[in-house]
């Protein structure tokens, strides 16, 4: 047997972290060539007692690394680093730096077009900075960004900013604060020369909330329709769920170069820009009605996938499967609910059904992989959907948001299993909702 082949990752031997983060602290100093990254980082012992402190990290170059105050060496590993029995609670500062401008994998910070950018889910965090690179793992965030006035004259964060001044010899500084707990995948940093479209929102509670899109020099035009979707999900939320947004400020970023199609980091959504530019001569029905969905679909994550989040990749579809699902209710009350489900039933008949028939054909929920970005599937967000709307459907509207009511209430701040969803689903309707784990647990298209 070669040793040198990637190993499965299973899901029954997930273990729970030895250590939690009780506040992270990172500073970002922007230069052509280098960026120096600072974390300060609070951590509390709350598994075995002297273990080991295992943090990710990939291409980084390590510069210091202090314990409390004292410079340690610690142990350097292909994957990371480790720390041998730090301490009961410890407050560890690392500096290391890392090249934006030759990350030719675009996971992590990496620079396209003039733009720094960030993409961390899956495992993309580790590339910025030696951490435990999980979704389990939940901690409140402050950021600081420095780069040159001139290049980068926007920078932006998670969270709310609370400063931003010059620096002298043409550079500049913002600050960001996050005061809710979220899993470093949520991690987002833009810098660079972009303009933006600005508009606002007051919630029903009465806060007014700024309202940005950012884009390149002469996008600027295109991004009407998505502002005005992002307006109508903010208060289609509100309505249907309950949910209000609970930041100062929600950015977007559309650029032509992000490798993803969209990506939910918390108050600081990313998109490429065919998931956000529309305009009216060129633009068909089609792609108006894309980009509502999915400036929807990134902001609904707010709830359900940020500050409700996985406990390990194998619940991917608790938080893609389930805003799926509250997508399709979006659509369905923003047009034609009859002809939205046809759609959605096309999609599954055309892409998922022939992904369960096939070789890749996987369970909502798999037991294994090799790389989770593999599992970014049919069968994960659209099949999933499926398994909520039945649940939907079996216990009636008026139960499910009692139910959904209840999820949000337990397991704010938490990084959760899709047994907790199917719980709180169990608890508000008093059903036995059981034969569902056939749904979750077993590939294939029933007959």
């Amino acid at each position: 047997m070669r040793t040198d082949q990637p190993q499965p990752i299973y899901l029954k031997d997930y273990k729970a972290p030895d250590y939690l983060t009780e506040h992270l602290d990172l500073s970002f100093d922007i230069h052509d060539g280098k960026t120096t990254v600072t974390s300060i980082c609070k951590y509390k012992n709350v598994g075995e007692a002297k273990a080991p402190l295992v943090l990710d990290g990939e291409d980084l170059k390590l510069v210091s690394c202090k314990l409390d105050g004292k410079e340690i060496e610690p142990e350097i590993i292909d994957s990371g680093l480790i720390i041998k029995e730090p301490g009961a609670q410890f407050t560890l500062e690392i500096v290391n730096e890392i090249e934006p401008e030759n990350n030719t994998r675009l996971e992590g910070l990496y620079k396209s077009g003039g733009t720094y950018c960030t993409q961390c889910e899956a495992h993309g965090f580790r590339r910025i900075t030696y951490y435990q690179d999980r979704p389990d793992v939940m901690t409140p965030m402050s950021v600081r960004v420095e780069a040159d006035k001139k290049s980068c004259p926007v920078l932006l964060s998670n969270g709310n900013r609370i400063q931003t001044d010059d620096t002298g010899n043409g550079r500049h500084y913002a600050v960001y604060e996050d005061p809710y707990p979220k899993p470093c995948y949520l991690f987002a940093l833009v810098a660079g020369d972009l303009v933006y479209k600005q508009d606002a929102f007051t919630t029903r509670s009465g806060k007014e909330v700024d309202l940005r899109i950012y884009v390149r020099e002469g996008d600027q035009e295109q991004v009407d329709h998505a502002m005005e979707s992002l307006k109508k999900s903010m208060e289609w939320d509100e309505q249907k769920y309950g949910r209000e947004y609970n930041y100062n400020h929600f950015n977007i970023v559309a650029v032509g170069d992000f490798n993803m199609g969209a990506m939910e980091n918390t108050s600081l959504n990313i998109f490429n820009t065919a998931l956000v530019l529309a305009h009216q001569e060129t633009a068909t029905d089609q792609d108006f009605m894309q980009v509502e969905s999915v400036i929807a679909h990134e902001y609904f994550h707010n709830w359900t996938g940020n500050r409700i989040t996985c406990r390990d990749w194998f619940q991917l579809s608790l938080k893609e499967g389930f805003t799926v699902f509250r997508d399709q209710q979006f659509s369905e009350d923003m047009h034609s609910e009859s002809v939205e489900r046809i759609d959605q039933a096309a999609i599954l008949r055309r892409v998922q059904f022939p992904e369960d028939a096939g070789a890749m054909a996987h369970p909502v929920r798999p037991d294994n992989y090799i790389e989770i970005d593999n599992f970014y599937t049919a069968t994960v967000y659209n099949k999933g959907a499926e398994v909520i709307r039945m649940m939907y459907n079996i216990i009636g509207p008026q139960t499910f948001r009692k139910a959904t009511d209840l999820y949000f209430d337990r397991h704010d701040g938490q990084a959760v299993r899709c047994e907790d969803f199917v719980k709180c689903m169990e608890d508000a309707s008093g059903r036995d909702l059981s034969q569902f784990w056939l749904w979750y647990e077993q590939a294939g298209t029933p007959e």
